[in-house]
């Protein structure tokens, strides 16, 4: 199908370095003679053999990402990949522990450096983005409370959301709550990745522990018929990343993931790329291998992108503008 590269998309799951082109991070690494050679393929790509390796591939590569300055240049290379995509609105995941360690003073700077080149790559590229603070899980629940307070500190038009990423067999969600709780009175709105490594009671407790109005990944829930089922019914949006979990090897194809029968079953799914450089995608190669893997028409693209828009965390201004660009593209 042609037009589904030129498709208006909505992201809602995409971790801002995991978007880093390969190229982007070598280059930094040379400017800065930071030796993470190991970490890239003869081909450029980045090399990791599983999560877990591909966790500490994502560190190293953050190593290059020394000050407020990478950060605007990163912000404004992932959102030109996005734009070529068509993605005409996007939520990226960012953590205080990587942008100024936690500390106020230095997120705050950080932060202005994203919303600056958010701002360029609105007025260049035509895409809008917001910010959701996301702790790593397997740094523990102590910095998870220090990134509650950056996040909290900055809650508004821009950094709308508050999460978890990282590992998942690390701790239990709910030793999390406290965080949780604090970005919650901040006026945040509540996401946490859950279900992609451990199985359908993960995906309970990130929505019963945490309170979460959406789920990062969410897939194994299918394991669970009545959980499904009380998603659906509950209407809690699930961010899923077929191509990243395809990658992973958590499915063995596009075929195979369980997007399709969720749709069916009447979730609210929404479609994301994750990292996308690390797993070889794009939003534009999603929608053609779920294309290809259920004949979905853009009809049915539509329907979804229509649902990542209304499961959004932004402004209600900012949710109308976007409407129409997708009101133009689909009729």
């Amino acid at each position: 199908m042609n037009n589904l590269n030129q498709m208006p998309k909505v992201e809602l799951h995409l971790h801002l370095e995991g978007g880093a082109p390969p190229a982007f991070i070598k280059g930094l690494a040379r400017e800065k003679s930071i030796d993470i050679a190991g970490i890239f393929n003869e081909d450029g790509s980045y090399r990791f053999a599983d999560f877990w390796d591909f966790l500490k591939v994502y560190e190293a590569a953050c190593t290059t990402l020394t000050g407020p300055q990478e950060f605007y240049r990163l912000t404004l290379a992932v959102l030109e990949e996005s734009a070529a995509s068509g993605v005409v609105y996007s939520e990226t995941f960012l953590s205080p522990d990587f942008c100024g360690g936690g500390d106020l003073g230095a997120w705050r700077e950080y932060l202005h450096a994203i919303e600056e080149a958010a701002a360029k790559a609105e007025a260049d590229f035509g895409i809008t983005l917001r910010g959701i603070v996301t702790p790593i899980r397997h740094f523990g629940p102590e910095k998870a409370r220090v990134v509650a307070r950056c996040a909290a500190e900055t809650a508004g038009r821009f950094i709308t959301g508050f999460g978890i990423g990282g590992d998942e067999k690390s701790g239990a969600l709910k030793d999390f709550s406290w965080s949780f709780d604090m970005a919650r009175e901040a006026g945040l709105r509540i996401t946490a990745h859950a279900g992609e490594w451990k199985g359908p009671d993960e995906v309970r407790a990130a929505i019963n522990d945490l309170g979460a109005e959406r789920v990062g990944h969410g897939v194994r829930a299918i394991e669970d018929m009545a959980l499904v089922e009380e998603i659906a019914e509950r209407g809690i949006v699930l961010e899923l990343c077929p191509g990243s979990n395809v990658a992973l090897g958590i499915y063995p194809s596009f075929r195979a993931h369980p997007i399709g029968e969720m749709y069916d079953r009447g979730v609210k799914v929404t479609i994301n790329t994750d990292d996308p450089p690390f797993f070889h995608t794009t939003m534009a190669r999603e929608y053609e291998m779920l294309h290809q893997a259920f004949d979905w028409d853009e009809g049915v693209f539509a329907k979804i992108a229509r649902t990542a828009l209304d499961a959004a965390f932004c402004d209600a201004d900012t949710k109308t503008r976007i409407l129409k660009t997708l009101e133009q593209a689909h009729g």
